[in-house]
């Protein structure tokens, strides 16, 4: 019988959404035991949180530094320290955490953003391409099978030349103009959240998912933000041009004041023979139409491409969603570190890059009067 990975957790305690999203995911197929975790710097706050998803007393650190040392040292002597950590702490602290645990040998999933900084991504990047180690960036609906089916026509060439590329993550729970309290509350603190706002929480997303599916990142970029909110220190609107090397263009808009909008992430890709439409609130659905044709619905166990078949755990029919998406994430990175082959493509440091990229392009050309800045350019 396989062994599980011993996997530990830095943030991700009571009453944190993504830390818990992160440990059922983990479990979804049974290859990873809970067995560390820094839930929280608060020493207490950090030990009820270990009790309620069964870490022993002993493995409850209030102090990363501490677990990523101790954890490696059991590792080292064969005790059982970790294999792979789980980074789910708020942005800020994400290049600090990362780097803790690459030094002690300990494979690393992420939560997205990768850093607050293009500068401390292109270091973490570098660190993790001399470690050897897994390094894994959470996004998580690159995990749906019909997102890897779509990039997976594209690299087929089935919708000929990329010529469009619209993309929208629309949300409502910021719309009334209320301040974030608990857990949840350093999404509107700069010092925590970053420079960056529905940019860096769901505009990053609609970025990447465009970019996995095409195979394309623009070159030049201009956007706007936009902060409805009284009193807001960060966007809660974006809106933003995309021009690419081969002539296509493409808008992304991200929104989190957009009345009666749950969770909309929405990709059109539009080549020079057909179109693919995915849209996240439907995800066992991806849309094809060719140029003249009729709009082809295609469904999750339907398709007959290996990186959706690979993604399936059910039969169609019988919806999968949200966790499943991300446990695919956690399914892969226990596949590499087994050193065992993957199908599709799984989001890395060199994404976390990318993404840090895109946002510092578009803080740039806010803070110039929505001009023109070239990615390329953007050296950290």
């Amino acid at each position: 019988m396989r062994s599980r990975l011993k996997l530990g957790m830095v943030g991700g305690g009571k009453g944190a959404f993504i830390g818990a999203v992160h440990r059922m995911a983990a479990r979804l197929d049974d290859r990873y035991e809970l067995v560390a975790g820094a839930l929280s710097s608060d020493a207490m706050r950090a030990a009820e949180g270990a009790a309620e998803v069964g870490i022993a007393p002993e493995r409850s650190y209030a102090d990363w530094r501490e677990m990523a040392r101790r954890e490696g040292d059991m590792r080292r002597a064969g005790l059982g320290g970790i294999d792979v950590v789980s980074v789910v702490t708020p942005n800020h602290l994400h290049a600090s955490v990362v780097r803790a645990f690459l030094a002690e040998g300990i494979h690393v999933i992420c939560d997205k953003p990768l850093t607050t900084t293009l500068a401390d991504s292109l270091a973490l990047q570098e660190l993790a391409r001399h470690s050897g180690l897994v390094c894994v960036l959470t996004h998580t609906y690159t995990g749906y099978p019909m997102v890897r089916h779509a990039r997976a026509l594209v690299e087929q060439g089935l919708i000929g030349e990329l010529r469009l590329v619209q993309v929208e993550y629309s949300q409502d729970w910021w719309a009334e103009g209320q301040a974030l309290t608990g857990e949840g509350g350093w999404r509107e603190d700069p010092a925590q959240a970053g420079p960056a706002g529905t940019l860096g929480d769901v505009g990053i997303h609609a970025y990447q998912l465009a970019s996995y599916v095409t195979g394309c990142e623009p070159e030049e970029i201009a956007a706007e933000l936009h902060t409805f909110g009284p009193g807001r220190q960060l966007d809660d609107h974006v809106q933003v041009m995309m021009r690419y090397a081969n002539g296509a263009r493409g808008t992304l808009w991200a929104s989190q004041v957009a009345t009666g909008c749950e969770n909309a992430l929405t990709l059109r890709v539009y080549g020079t023979k057909a179109q693919l439409r995915f849209e996240q609130e439907q995800p066992d659905v991806l849309w094809l139409t060719p140029q003249g044709g009729a709009a082809q619905r295609l469904t999750r166990g339907r398709v007959s491409g290996e990186a959706a078949q690979q993604a399936t755990r059910i039969p169609a029919g019988h919806p999968e969603g949200y966790i499943e998406a991300f446990a695919q994430l956690y399914r892969d990175a226990a596949n590499l570190i087994e050193g065992r082959q993957i199908i599709g493509r799984l989001s890395d440091f060199d994404d976390g890059v990318m993404g840090s990229r895109f946002i510092e392009a578009v803080l740039q050309s806010h803070r110039s009067n929505t001009s023109w800045v070239s990615l390329e350019q953007l050296s950290g």
